[in-house]
């Protein structure tokens, strides 16, 4: 990788995620296992970041719902000024408005300091409803597609698509999609081999096309 003397900015290295309760586990899990095993070769920094420092749980309210629990390290209000990528997951706790806002809100402000911005699943409605997709390309989960649409009227809402690219914005499709497309952000970002390497650890079949989605 050519480095910023060189003109070309290094590697992101301080990641964080934006939670809230009712996330999907798969949409943070996922991408953070594959970030973890990065960080075995390449040092990184990881912040969990939500609207208070108490734990934030998978469960949306219903009987028998079980669910796992996140300890934020970080609140919206006060967080690393040195972020470059924020992932924001996907989850039935985005139906909440009051969440849904306080997400969109914090991701706005935090948007212009970003180098990066991944979403998955509905994740990437919650970016909507803030405005930064409009006019922008942007993919989502298809079985949730009418809704999550309905955030951002102004976006280019691609329908067949695993992960798009738009500048420094990359959302996924449904769930599992975010995996394939944080294979695909490491190796834009630290190189194929690297991406291949940590695919192989996982035991992991990644679909490297992004305009291969069968559940469009």
């Amino acid at each position: 990788m050519a480095l910023a003397a060189a003109g070309v900015l290094s590697p992101p290295t301080n990641y964080g995620v934006a939670l809230y309760p009712g996330y999907q586990a798969l949409d943070v899990f996922g991408p953070l296992d594959v970030l973890n095993n990065l960080s075995r070769d390449t040092p990184l920094e990881l912040s969990i970041i939500a609207a208070t420092l108490d734990p934030v749980n998978t469960v949306v309210e219903g009987p028998g719902h079980i669910g796992e629990s996140i300890v934020p390290t970080h609140t919206f209000d006060n967080f690393p000024d040195d972020l470059d990528v924020l992932l924001v997951p996907g989850g039935y706790g985005n139906r909440n408005l009051t969440t849904m806002n306080s997400v969109a809100d914090f991701v706005k402000g935090v948007y212009p300091r970003l180098r990066y911005l991944l979403t998955v699943c509905t994740g990437s409605a919650v970016v909507a409803s803030s405005g930064l997709l409009d006019g922008k390309n942007a993919t989502t989960n298809k079985m949730s597609w009418d809704w999550a649409t309905s955030q951002g009227p102004e976006v280019n809402w691609v329908r067949h698509a695993r992960w798009v690219v738009d500048g420094n914005i990359w959302t996924s499709s449904g769930v599992s999609a975010g995996i394939d497309l944080t294979f695909a952000f490491v190796a834009d970002q630290y190189g194929e081999e690297t991406s291949k390497k940590l695919a192989n650890l996982a035991e992991y079949v990644r679909n490297t096309d992004p305009n291969n989605d069968p559940f469009a």
